[in-house]
């Protein structure tokens, strides 16, 4: 799946609408020269006339097109009618294949993320892995979009990947995927010792915002008065999707009391009229001002760095975890035709700060590795959560000072020990997202 991001002043259908003559979009100095149209033309003709076999009009000009878009950078595409239906399928929800988001890079496929709940996650295809072969076919020489659609396929279908990981004990590895219809769920929650939230986002479709606070809200039913003391906001291996999303989503977060500056959340700019664009915070703090901790990674991309970078620009929360992807682009559908469109990098987009973070990715506040620990690490430290102690004997004379009882606490710390091996960077995120409210929120610095 190629990821969008599109301008929330054209959302991302509605531009197909849109027509643009050449004069329009060329500039003043813009105009193609005569003699590279007789160059491109003579090698049309020098083709078609000596080449082994063949070759259909259409086929020609496709490919063209195809390679102009190709060397412009990974984001840039040409849409078929089948290429578009499948774009509308990705941001509504649902698509097949495998479930991997990938880009290229030095002629190889690299997997941005794998996402939720699909083949390639279970199968264990991780961020950064390089794909060097789709069965028995080398990559090597393959557009993108050829390479995806190699692994899109009949539900059911099986396909074996070769990959490359960095710092591997043995590489290439293999894995046997068997292929599945994609229903991305793209927002999940749930309430962490009663009191603290967690919302993971696996993509911006167009309800996801809405999606989100909807958990929310449950989570704070749920919780003891009805309020949330923190928040953890995983955008771990999201890689992107919707901009609107990604700003509805940020927007939930900060508030713009209106009486000084308006408070940015990100900003556009580009040469297509209309790109130039900012995205501005509405009043209301679905959290009234609880601390938020963001979990980010190198899976990271596009609409999850727009929401990590705003926050963090904002003194909103603080992220934890490693670099993001780095995708800082804005695509833009363009019509050539009724049937045909081109998918085209039309616009950077920057944090509130001013920071591009094209090629460059939203660096933590906090760098924590997603480490693992040994299996005997962890049936150590359970044997040691379990021993007993005069509270757990039964019929033991309770002690009336204490509101918990010496038994519901080592629960509590048993809980607290199987995340630290389920999930090493969330562990630390609740960590310290409970020490931040342990004091009064108001008067910490976050990070710079």
């Amino acid at each position: 799946m190629i990821n969008t991001c599109q301008s929330r002043v054209r959302p991302l259908f509605l531009s197909l609408s849109i027509a643009f003559s050449p004069m329009v979009m060329a500039e003043k100095d813009g105009a193609v020269p005569l003699d590279e149209v007789k160059r491109f033309s003579t090698a049309i003709s020098q083709i078609k006339s000596y080449y082994v076999k063949p070759v259909e009009n259409k086929a020609l000009f496709d490919g063209a097109i195809k390679g102009m878009l190709q060397d412009l950078d990974p984001h840039s595409a040409y849409l078929n009618e089948e290429d578009f239906r499948e774009l509308q399928t990705s941001t509504q929800g649902q698509f097949g294949g495998l479930g991997i988001e990938v880009t290229m890079e030095e002629g190889v496929i690299k997997v941005v993320t794998p996402l939720d709940d699909t083949p390639a996650e279970k199968a264990g295809i991780e961020a950064g892995d390089y794909i060097i072969r789709l069965d028995n076919k080398p990559v090597k020489g393959l557009s993108l979009k050829e390479a995806v659609n190699k692994m899109r396929g009949k539900k059911g279908s099986k396909i074996k990947l070769t990959v490359l990981r960095k710092k591997a004990k043995k590489n290439p590895l293999t894995f046997t995927l068997v292929r599945d219809a994609i229903r991305i769920k793209s927002v999940k929650s749930k309430l962490y010792d009663e009191n603290y939230g967690y919302i993971r986002i696996s993509h911006f479709q167009s309800l996801t915002a809405k999606d989100m606070l909807k958990e929310i809200t449950q989570l704070k039913s749920k919780s003891d008065n009805g309020r949330l003391k923190g928040l953890v906001l995983d955008l771990r291996n999201n890689p992107g999707g919707l901009l609107d999303a990604a700003i509805d989503v940020s927007d939930a977060f900060i508030s713009n009391d209106k009486k000084g500056d308006e408070e940015i959340i990100v900003y556009t700019e580009g040469r297509l009229p209309g790109s130039k664009f900012t995205a501005f915070a509405n009043p209301g703090d679905i959290l009234n001002n609880a601390p938020i901790i963001v979990l980010i990674n190198q899976g990271s991309a596009s609409g999850s760095e727009i929401v990590a970078g705003a926050l963090k620009d904002h003194k909103r929360a603080i992220l934890l975890g490693t670099k993001t992807f780095g995708k800082g682009s804005v695509q833009t559908v363009l019509p050539l035709d009724n049937k045909h469109g081109i998918k085209l990098t039309t616009a950077l987009y920057y944090t509130p700060s001013g920071e591009s973070i094209q090629a460059k990715g939203v660096a933590p506040d906090i760098v924590v590795e997603n480490i693992k620990i040994a299996d005997k690490d962890k049936e150590d430290s359970v044997l040691e959560s379990l021993k007993l102690s005069e509270a757990d004997l039964s019929g033991h004379i309770k002690n009336g000072q204490d509101s918990t009882s010496a038994s519901e606490e080592g629960k509590q710390q048993l809980a607290s020990h199987e995340l630290i091996y389920e999930d090493y960077q969330l562990h630390q995120a609740f960590t310290l997202l409970k020490g931040m409210h342990s004091y009064n929120t108001q008067n910490i610095a976050l990070p710079n």
